[in-house]
């Protein structure tokens, strides 16, 4: 165990881990910044539904949908789904195509804790929209940092 976390693994809570085990929060800017760069990000159009609170991190439901026409010209090219607190932050990432009906999905995702989740969509005119949602998790799914 490390320096930090000696009085934890001391009381045999340390997991024998580090420090990464109990990974910060990423701002929002930084979480966004690898998949964005330098564009702008505006809220809408995405709506994100996931519970507020999880009992259990290994497996929470979560529901994605787009507001787009779908058509050649104007459509959802892409959607990610991101984590403030998990070890890698991309949970998943989702292509379109111009035969795409529409953008709505349902799945289950891993968390490792508390945090902040975001769902992020490039549209072909090149704008990205958001929602982001807070889930509070009582047993986290990333001790093991997978």
């Amino acid at each position: 165990c490390s320096s930090d976390l000696s009085l934890l693994c001391a009381l045999g809570l340390g997991w024998g881990g580090s420090q990464s085990l109990w990974a910060q929060h990423t701002p929002q800017d930084e979480l966004l910044a690898p998949y964005v760069g330098h564009s702008s990000v505006q809220r809408g159009r995405v709506k994100l539904e996931i519970p507020r609170l999880a009992d259990n991190g290994f497996s929470v439901p979560l529901k994605v949908s787009v507001s787009s026409p779908m058509t050649t010209q104007e459509r959802v090219r892409k959607l990610l789904l991101l984590s403030n607190r998990n070890p890698r932050p991309l949970i998943a990432e989702f292509d379109f195509g111009p035969g795409s009906g529409e953008v709505r999905l349902a799945t289950r995702v891993r968390l490792g804790g508390s945090q902040t989740v975001t769902a992020l969509a490039l549209t072909s005119d090149g704008r990205w929209w958001l929602d982001i949602a807070d889930v509070e998790v009582t047993e986290s799914a990333c001790l093991d940092q997978t």
